[in-house]
C-alpha cells in the first residue's frame, strides 16, 4: 500500500498540503456501547460507528486533489468491521470512485490486534515522534480507543529508512521501530491472527459521500466525455466553500436516494471526467465517508 501511495504522489502535480478530513469521530452524538468479550479482554468500543484503532497518513508533499480523496489507511470499528483501501487499477486516469474493502474481524481477532497495539505502546497516552530526518514526508497517525482511554501517537516519516522507521539520528529509535513493525503487521493480519479471526472481504458500500467541486482543468491530451450532474441544483452552489483551499473548492455530503443516483452516474467516470452543470464544466472528487464520519 505504501508503494501505491508514493506512486500516486509522484505522478500527481505535487503541492504541499495537509490531509483533509478527520481521523476521529466527527459526530459527537454518536451512540455505541463500550465493552469486551471475556473477563480478561481489553475493553474497547463496540458501536458500528466507533473507531477502535485507526492508522492514517497526514501531510506530506502530495497534490491537493490527492489529499481530498484520501481515506485512512486502516480503520477498525467496534462491531469488528475493518475498512482499508482496496486494490487500485494501474491506469491513468483512474476510476472516479475509490475502492474500499470491508472485512469482518472476530472479537478474538480484535483482542489480538489490541494486544499488539499495546506492545507497540499505542495505549500509553498521546505521543509524537517527529524526527525531521527528511523533508516533505508524511506523518503516520495511530488513534487507539481502548482500555478506557483514547491515545493519539504520531510518527513523522515512519515509512522511510531501511528497515522502516529508522530514518533519522536515532532519537526515539526503539519507539519508532515498534510502530513501524506494528504498521507492517496491520497489512498482513492473516499471517498472525488466530485462525478464523477474519471473515470474507467485501466492497465497502458507503451510506454517505463527500463530493468536492473544483474548477475543471483536465488534460488537453486526454479528452474525456462529459457527464451531466444528475442531482437537483447547480454545482456552482453545491455544498460550502472550503476556506484556505489553494484553489476554489466546495464540499457537500450526499446520502440516501441522491447518493444512489450519483453513484450510478459515476460508475463510468474517471478522475478527468468533466461534470457539466448549467453550461459549465467542473471537476468532482469523491470521498466515501466511513461509519464515524458525517461531514466535510
Amino acid at each position: 500500500m505504501r508503494v501505491g501511495r508514493i506512486g500516486v504522489a509522484i505522478a500527481a502535480v505535487a503541492v504541499l498540503a495537509s490531509a483533509c478530513g478527520g481521523v476521529g469521530n466527527d459526530d459527537p452524538g454518536s451512540s455505541g456501547a463500550t465493552g469486551a468479550t471475556g473477563a480478561t479482554g481489553i475493553e474497547h468500543p463496540t458501536g458500528a460507528d466507533q473507531v477502535i484503532l485507526r492508522t492514517a497518513y497526514e501531510g506530506g508533499f502530495v497534490a491537493y486533489e490527492y489529499t481530498l480523496a484520501t481515506t485512512p489507511f486502516w480503520s477498525l470499528f467496534g462491531d469488528g468491521t475493518l475498512i482499508v483501501p482496496g486494490p487500485q487499477i494501474e491506469i491513468y486516469p483512474g476510476p472516479a470512485l475509490p475502492n474500499l474493502i470491508a472485512t469482518p474481524v472476530s472479537e478474538e481477532g480484535i483482542q489480538a490486534i489490541l494486544e499488539a497495539a499495546r506492545d507497540a505502546r499505542l495505549m500509553d497516552g498521546d505521543a509524537n515522534y517527529g524526527d525531521q530526518c527528511i523533508a516533505d514526508a508524511a506523518t503516520t497517525v495511530f488513534t487507539t480507543d481502548a482500555d478506557g482511554q483514547t491515545s493519539v501517537v504520531s510518527a513523522y516519516a515512519l515509512d522511510v529508512g531501511e528497515p522502516a522507521g529508522t530514518c533519522g539520528n536515532g532519537k526515539d529509535a526503539d519507539a519508532r521501530a515498534k510502530l513501524a513493525a506494528f504498521q507492517a503487521m496491520l497489512t498482513d493480519l492473516q499471517s498472525w491472527l488466530p485462525d478464523g479471526s477474519l471473515g470474507t472481504e467485501r466492497p465497502y458500500d458507503p451510506t454517505e459521500m463527500r463530493v468536492y467541486v473544483l474548477p475543471y482543468q483536465g488534460d488537453p491530451e486526454l479528452k474525456q466525455d462529459p457527464i451531466e450532474w444528475p442531482l437537483d441544483g447547480s454545482l456552482d452552489a453545491f455544498g460550502e466553500p472550503i476556506d484556505g483551499a489553494p484553489t476554489d473548492t466546495r464540499c457537500g455530503v450526499v446520502a440516501g436516494a441522491e447518493l444512489a443516483t450519483l453513484l450510478a452516474a459515476a460508475q463510468d467516470a474517471n478522475g478527468l471526467t468533466p461534470w457539466t452543470s448549467d453550461g459549465s464544466e467542473h471537476q468532482l472528487i469523491f470521498r466515501p465517508l466511513l461509519p464515524d464520519e458525517h461531514t466535510c
